[in-house]
């Protein structure tokens, strides 16, 4: 799963980092930032799934899986 958060739609609510502190850390003005890819690992999908839902101003949302050729492994 890829993500994306919109800084320019984030209120600074900071429920996304309490639910994947890693993932979202607070600016100094208490804004989320996306840290890191944003292509998530296994096991990082449950508490940013969690913070994706409760973002009140829907500021993160997922982004479609790049698409692959034919014949490849996923």
């Amino acid at each position: 799963m890829k993500i994306k958060l919109d800084r320019t739609r984030c209120d600074g609510f900071g429920i996304c980092a309490r639910h994947a502190p890693d993932r979202f850390p607070l600016d100094d003005w208490g804004y989320a930032v996306l840290a890191g890819d944003p292509t998530l690992d296994s096991a990082e999908e449950p508490a940013v799934t969690r913070a994706l839902l409760d973002c009140p101003v829907h500021a993160i949302t997922t982004l479609p899986e790049q698409e692959r050729p034919s014949g490849t492994a996923p």
